[in-house]
């Protein structure tokens, strides 16, 4: 497999109230094998001074508390070199692409974009892509969450997998549960085209690269090409399912989804949306099943696919009224304002 770490990436993190894991990802990433990637960091106006402390963090000012856990240890200490150069936007001029010449007089400064608001997670990194796509520069678009630790080899082996492989359009890593280090979350997924369920693959893999049909967009490696082919995400969705709608539409374009197997990182499931499962992710969920529904399919297809999915929550109700009954209540209203939803953002690049 030939090395194409010359391949510029920019790896874009979204934080919205989450400083104390921004900055751990960030430190981690600063120590990674790749020669050529530049980190943007777009705050979804954060109500904690998020933009200050990471700021702070970058003149080696703020210090974050060390953790006793085995990833903090391997992959976040020793702390970088500090002060770390960096760059602040605001939403306007990011989207202007910056500015190019002060840019050329730091050598890969952190990029930090202040969002004029907490549009989700589609709405902050398509500010970031934008920036990207107006200064033209680059190769590989990576979304990682905030939340991440990285091993220092992630983002080689999966710039050399997407470089190697046949048309490929995006490419996905091995995730592990940051609190169960050898505990995998996501090792590749399978998106059912009937019940429209989505799963987890989380077992082990011998071979190095293998293909599938979702990709979480917890770790997720676009190739410029198909920014522009498909487009922007679809800030409809706020959060979940953004994901999976991408997924899908790059396959429907024609291209593949590969998971590099050997591409680790480890995710604190939940921090953005308070928990593995909460009232505020379960609304989002609920909501977002049936927009996706209503804006990939049609006709027999669209209403046979919604009868499924809607039966297939009947267990749900039962299973939350035992183990958490104000579920239920996002359920219901999730499930209503999916079907008052409506199709209309605007994909193109540029835009």
């Amino acid at each position: 497999m030939s090395d194409y770490t010359n391949k510029k990436v920019y790896i874009i993190l979204v934080n919205y109230n989450g400083w104390q894991d921004t900055i751990e990802c960030l430190e981690s990433l600063y120590k990674i094998d790749y020669e050529n990637y530049q980190v943007l960091v777009v705050d979804n106006d954060s109500s904690n001074n998020s933009l200050e402390y990471i700021k702070s963090w970058a003149d080696g000012k703020t210090i974050i508390d060390e953790k006793d856990t085995t990833i903090y240890k391997k992959y976040v200490l020793p702390y970088i070199e500090k002060p770390k150069e960096y760059i602040e936007y605001n939403y306007l001029q990011a989207l202007q692409g910056g500015d190019i010449e002060l840019e050329k007089k730091y050598q890969n400064p952190l990029i930090l974009i202040k969002s004029n608001k907490n549009g989700g997670f589609s709405y902050g990194n398509n500010i970031a892509i934008k920036y990207a796509l107006k200064k033209n520069d680059f190769d590989y678009i990576l979304l990682l969450n905030n939340d991440t630790i990285v091993d220092k080899l992630f983002l080689k082996e999966m710039v050399n997998t997407a470089e190697n492989v046949y048309n490929a359009g995006i490419t996905g890593s091995k995730i592990y549960y940051y609190n169960e280090p050898s505990k995998i979350w996501f090792n590749g997924g399978k998106y059912n085209n009937v019940s429209g369920r989505t799963v987890h693959i989380k077992k082990e893999n011998k071979i190095a690269i293998s293909e599938c049909n979702f990709i979480t967009g917890c770790s997720m490696l676009i190739k410029k090409i198909l920014l522009k082919n498909v487009g922007l995400f679809d800030e409809n969705y706020f959060m979940y399912l953004e994901d999976l709608d991408y997924c899908y539409q790059t396959i429907r374009s024609g291209y593949k989804l590969y998971i590099a197997h050997n591409s680790i990182i480890w995710h604190k499931i939940g921090s953005s949306g308070g928990g593995e499962i909460s009232d505020f992710s379960a609304y989002w969920y609920y909501k977002n099943n049936i927009y996706f529904r209503k804006k990939n399919y049609k006709g027999f297809k669209y209403q046979s696919i919604v009868m499924i999915y809607l039966l297939m929550q009947f267990v749900s109700i039962i299973k939350w009224f035992f183990v958490r009954p104000s579920i239920i209540k996002q359920l219901y209203k999730g499930t209503r304002e999916g079907f008052k939803s409506e199709n209309d953002f605007d994909y193109r690049v540029g835009k």
